[in-house]
């Protein structure tokens, strides 16, 4: 993991992150993230890109499972992700 490192913000209101905590993280050129604050700390999530995912559910329709299901499976896995990053 990387070591603490000191940025600065610009005058309009940006920073960088430096190039080995996007590497250690893999996050893009771009790249989306969620952003809050919690207990007086800026939070930064990246959230990952859906096509990153695409094959991902392959494994599941091979096991004979129904598209509706599985579909059903992942959205509510997407909707307790979501839930859980903003409680």
């Amino acid at each position: 993991m990387p070591d603490l490192r000191l940025m600065t913000i610009t005058s309009q209101g940006q920073i960088t992150i430096p190039a080995d905590f996007r590497q250690y993280l893999g996050l893009g050129e771009k790249t989306k993230a969620v952003v809050e604050i919690e207990d007086d700390r800026l939070i930064i999530e990246p959230i990952p890109d859906l096509f990153s995912l695409e094959g991902s559910l392959r494994r599941k329709a091979k096991k004979g499972k129904e598209i509706t299901k599985i579909i059903e499976e992942e959205e509510a896995a997407v909707a307790e992700a979501i839930a859980k990053n903003y409680r």
